[in-house]
């Protein structure tokens, strides 16, 4: 792929997605504009970073840069955007949206409703949005993003008109990488590899050395499980650095969100919280816990998503391919596991992975599921 981003605005932050940005720039600018939009693409793809520019087309006017930046920014009053932080897009949270979406655009020349995980809808929540996609008012455009049409309702999609986005090589994830940050060519490529064209993921391990030796041990200590004992072990030590990765990325942020809201309502720090504040603090931190379980969970998917890889390496191998290889780093031991086992034994750990990921998404305990994943890896049995 060798398609360069636009760099004026609102385009400029938008990478790698030339079609797409003609087909919603031509759509913003008077074309055949739907006004209910579903863009797919993987996770890092850039599909929020194009809802927001095509929210900022639609409400400026040409050439009116300081709204543009304000849209995105998300601070224009006529965009509303929802990027939940818990496990799922609430019913109250669908129907807030929807009231929102029958008010008159305040400034701008339409008011965008943009859902930036329209995946994590449950079927009562997406029934709330159905009549206000079938039925906006002329001057409301909805933007909703997900991974792909097969994770929403058909009655979603039927009442959207679907942009899917470009999947980046591993080649063109690391030049933005080194770009962006100035990371080492050799290290952006291996962390575009291991995040798996994973835009924001790659940039994390490209920056964050951390990151990129827990990633190695997990894979490391999962290939290295020989006993029940170690099955106990590693999954837990495996929930551990994925609590501790959670707590790290969400304690800050925390403390900031608590000490501005006593701020708010003038408690000096170290002081007396006021009974009538306690409910404002303890509906602060009900959010705060609900953003940490999706932390926590988001990072457990990600080892999965880790070791997904790594077996789908072992699968190639066992199959006679060597191209497209994730972790070459590991490329010794993994040629050493397929030559032990059975490609049948593989596939059904790959299956035990893809079932641990949705048992985790689906609130089972995530020690235990990982300790059932790994007894399969151990025996080449599931429970």
């Amino acid at each position: 792929m060798t398609s360069a981003p636009p760099t004026e605005l609102p385009w400029g932050d938008v990478w790698g997605q030339a079609e797409a940005v003609d087909t919603l720039r031509r759509a913003a600018s008077g074309g055949s504009l739907a006004h209910a939009w579903l863009i797919t693409g993987p996770p890092g793809s850039g599909r929020s970073t194009l809802a927001r520019a095509f929210g900022a087309a639609l409400i400026a006017e040409p050439g009116d840069e300081g709204t543009m930046r304000q849209v995105l920014a998300g601070t224009h009053p006529d965009l509303t955007a929802l990027r939940t932080e818990g496990v799922i897009i609430t019913i109250a949270q669908a129907r807030e949206l929807v009231e929102r979406s029958y008010f008159a655009p305040s400034h701008g020349r339409y008011r965008v409703m943009v859902v930036e995980d329209a995946d994590r809808m449950t079927e009562r929540t997406s029934n709330v949005l159905l009549k206000a996609l079938e039925e906006p008012p002329a001057d409301t455009v909805w933007v909703l993003c997900a991974p792909s049409e097969v994770d929403l309702l058909p009655t979603i999609r039927s009442r959207v008109r679907t942009l899917r986005l470009n999947e980046p090589t591993v080649d063109d994830v690391a030049r933005l990488i080194v770009e962006r940050t100035g990371a080492d060519a050799a290290v952006a490529e291996q962390s575009a590899r291991h995040a798996q064209r994973h835009i924001g993921m790659a940039q994390r391990l490209a920056t964050n050395p951390a990151s990129r030796e827990r990633r190695d041990e997990s894979l490391r200590r999962v290939l290295g499980v020989r006993t029940i004992g170690d099955v106990v072990e590693v999954s837990g030590s495996i929930v551990s650095a994925a609590a501790d990765d959670a707590k790290a990325l969400t304690a800050e942020r925390d403390e900031a969100e608590r000490a501005s809201l006593l701020r708010t309502v003038g408690v000096a720090e170290g002081g007396r919280v006021p009974p009538a504040v306690r409910s404002q603090l303890k509906a602060l931190e009900d959010e705060q816990k609900k953003r940490a379980t999706r932390s926590l969970r988001d990072g457990l998917d990600r080892v999965l998503t880790d070791l997904q890889s790594m077996y789908r390496d072992i699968a190639m191998l066992q199959h006679g391919r060597d191209e497209g290889i994730i972790n070459l780093e590991l490329l010794d031991q993994l040629r050493g596991v397929a030559a032990a086992w059975k490609p049948e034994r593989t596939l059904r750990v790959l299956d035990h992975i893809a079932d641990t990921r949705g048992a985790i998404e689906q609130n089972s305990q995530p020690a235990l599921a990982l300790e059932s994943l790994l007894v399969t890896i151990v025996s080449g049995n599931r429970l």
